[in-house]
């Protein structure tokens, strides 16, 4: 083997590109990249290796494949890249797993500007990430205060503008928005504010300041008093602002920097800060974690990879603690050794400390695996339970007075909410306020979906209420042949009783025992989401029960009644006309025969 692995090594083209070694099973352990593929994949069979990691990845090679690429940074960006889709076994790791937030200027007509965790590209213009979200909220409120950014999703376009369908909200009366929907701005000025705004988020506050002053003093010298006040009051805001960022010298524009620390359990950190016009305007902490014998100035130029990458730098200077063979002669860089850009390096290398220490804190904060696995077990000598409870699921039913009833299953695994999984039940067949009748619905309709589906059975199921409610879902899951393989509790409210099927005396729990505020999370889980439910569809239900008992009106109908009046009682009060003018004459006279008659 070791033969043919050489001999394929030869075969390799003395061109820049990207290997990667796959074992016997056809899974890709390792991706590397290389300004000359023959010579850098023949090394690893020719050298006697120190690492006993790499000698272990080596033995374990069965066969090579490779990818040509133009030039050396095309080889890095693209090991990049496929680092992070497969995730080798003896790669670095990013050991960063959050989906950090972003600032997006949407593509639309009077664009909005929001917070958003997904990156689409499609969807708009992004600025960031940013590693705070107190600080991006922080931003984006003082963003939209500043610039008059509408904040509403009404679809802006110049056909529903001109059709006067829109009317202006709170945010036009308190001075957050200028009115587009009703034309009180104009397209071009909007699009000025966006405008200014980007060049804020591109951190050139400079002169977004000067353009505030020069309207300032424009419109005083016009004696348009009010709106010199208020330009003057958006520059004060926006040298608070940038008084708020580090500054250093104002020469240094357009730079990133770069700091190493790395920890002695083969944790590295790199730390990213983002210099515009002499002022820090962004930091970004990387962990990674060191696999094989890889030099501090590779894992270093990776981090620079991947960073510049993420942020989209095109900063032509980068500021490192030492040298680097960067692929891009285009760009300089620097290792300083005093002024200010040596201060940016130190700056940059403290908040790698922080980072850290706040990593070590968050770490001794988190449960360990072996307290789970404590609880688990506690929970399941606690509750009588044969296997451990990793997979909860809760029910609990709501209703006004019998309308409206509605429930919620809630869905835990290892005690915390997997909130993708909760479910919603509209209760078809129960009329009036039968409350054990309701949970034999919705249990005998949650599982036999599951079963439907071929889903993992959940390990315990908690039922909000007492006997009645346990023995309503049981029979459900009864009759569905899986009673044996679920185990079943339920928690009345009053006493924190825990009943358990079989067994006529109520459980009774130490209120400081873990088990039981495992247990009342869950059940309070379950309550919250379910009159949260229960709200939404009574305030439906309230909006459009009326219309909907007219026959011959449609959904379309009754939208476009309800975007048009607001409310139902609006639409009561309408003569003949307005509502011919909407939904044409046939319709007009359904609703007013059927207002009529109610009168």
């Amino acid at each position: 083997m070791l033969e043919q692995l050489k001999e394929k090594a030869r075969n390799l083209p003395e061109v820049p590109g990207v290997y990667q070694f796959y074992d016997k099973n056809n899974t890709i352990i390792y991706i590397g990249k290389a300004k000359n593929l023959r010579k850098r994949v023949l090394s690893y069979f020719t050298k006697n290796h120190e690492s006993a990691k790499l000698r272990i990845m080596v033995n374990r090679i069965a066969d090579i494949q490779h990818i040509v690429v133009d030039t050396e940074i095309d080889a890095l960006l693209l090991e990049n890249n496929l680092v992070k889709k497969y995730q080798p076994q003896y790669n670095i790791r990013l050991k960063d797993d959050k989906t950090y937030p972003w600032i997006c200027i949407l593509k639309e007509r009077f664009p909005r500007v929001i917070i958003t965790r997904e990156h689409d590209k499609n969807l708009g213009e992004y600025f960031g990430p940013y590693t705070s979200g107190f600080m991006v909220k922080t931003l984006i409120e003082f963003l939209r205060k500043t610039y008059n950014v509408r904040t509403c999703n009404l679809n802006l376009s110049e056909q529903n503008i001109k059709a006067h369908k829109f009317k202006v909200c709170l945010e036009y009366q308190i001075g957050n928005c200028k009115g587009p929907c009703e034309q009180f701005q104009s397209e071009e000025e909007y699009n000025q504010s966006i405008a200014q705004l980007r060049s804020v988020l591109r951190g050139n506050i400079s002169e977004t300041i000067h353009y505030f002053r020069e309207k300032m003093l424009k419109a005083a010298a016009e004696l348009k008093f009010e709106a010199a006040e208020e330009a003057k009051q958006k520059m004060l805001m926006l040298e608070k602002y940038q008084n708020r960022s580090t500054v250093v010298h104002p020469t240094i524009n357009n730079i990133d920097v770069f700091s190493y620390i790395k920890e002695e359990d083969q944790n590295i950190f790199v730390n990213y800060l983002k210099v515009i016009h002499g002022s820090v305007i962004q930091s970004f902490t990387l962990e990674l974690q060191k696999k094989l014998d890889e030099t501090p100035e590779e894992i270093l130029l990776m981090a620079i990879i991947e960073i510049r990458s993420r942020f989209g730098s095109t900063s032509d200077e980068l500021i490192v603690p030492f040298p680097i063979d960067y692929p891009d002669e285009k760009i300089k860089i620097t290792v300083p050794q005093r002024g200010d850009k040596k201060k940016l390096l130190e700056l940059s290398e403290k908040n790698a400390r922080y980072y850290k220490i706040e990593r070590l804190k968050q770490k001794q904060k988190a449960p360990s695996k072996d307290k789970l696995e404590q609880l688990l077990l506690q929970m399941q000598k606690d509750l009588r339970l044969n296997t451990l409870p990793r997979h909860i699921e809760c029910f609990d039913n709501s209703n006004l007075q019998g309308t409206n009833p509605v429930s919620a299953c809630v869905v835990f695994r290892n005690t915390k909410p997997s909130k993708k999984e909760y479910r919603m039940f509209h209760v078809k067949s129960v009329v009036g306020p039968d409350d054990y009748a309701t949970m034999y619905e919705v249990v005998l309709r949650r599982y036999s979906r599951l079963l439907e589906e071929n889903a993992p059975l959940p390990n315990l199921i908690v039922i909000d209420g007492g006997k009645g409610q346990l023995l309503s879902a049981l029979s459900a899951l009864r009759e569905l042949g899986i009673d044996t393989q679920i185990q079943i509790i339920s928690i009345a409210k009053r006493l924190e009783e825990i009943f358990i099927p079989n067994d006529p005396i109520p459980l009774y729990l130490d209120k400081n025992s873990t088990t039981l505020k495992v247990i009342q999370h869950i059940r309070d889980e379950a309550h919250r989401f379910g009159i949260t439910f229960h709200r939404k569809t009574r305030t439906k239900q309230s909006l459009n029960s009326e219309l909907n008992n007219i026959k011959g009106i449609g959904d379309a109908t009754r939208q476009k009644l309800l975007t048009t009046f607001k409310t139902v009682d609006a639409i009561k009060q309408q003569p003949f006309d307005s509502l011919e003018k909407v939904i044409g004459k046939s319709k007009a006279i359904l609703i007013s025969n059927y207002f009529a008659q109610k009168q």
